[in-house]
């Protein structure tokens, strides 16, 4: 059951972000940006922790949950470590999955060759 809750939410992540790239002018990198900034503004409100208490992998794997993370780890160090762990905590929190985009961007821009849209 866990694995079609975390599917049918990622799904809906998804298909938001396809109907923004359909019927707006926005760019993937912008909608990007939103999701992580919608992520991040919804856990400063008390929101999306339940939601990843509820459904788990659905919302904490896509880019509303990186947001999460981050928020997350700031609370989290400015608690321990005050302002230097609220500036430090949300790196410390996503440092793993940073570095996975970089290796398999770099990964793949090293196998594939990029074209541009016509």
């Amino acid at each position: 059951m866990d694995y079609l809750t975390a599917f049918l939410v990622g799904g809906a992540f998804c298909i938001v972000g396809q109907l923004l790239m359909d019927h707006t002018k926005l760019t993937p990198p912008r909608i990007l940006v939103i999701f992580v900034t919608a992520g991040a503004i919804l856990t400063g409100l008390g929101i999306y922790g339940p939601l990843v208490d509820a459904v788990g992998t659905g919302a904490s794997v896509p880019l509303p949950g990186f947001g999460y993370s981050l928020v997350k780890g700031a609370v989290e160090g400015a608690a321990t470590d005050g302002w230097a762990g609220a500036l430090t905590g949300g790196v410390k929190n996503t440092a793993a999955g940073i570095t996975a985009a970089i290796a398999f961007g770099y990964l793949i821009a090293l196998l594939c060759t990029p074209r541009t849209k016509k």
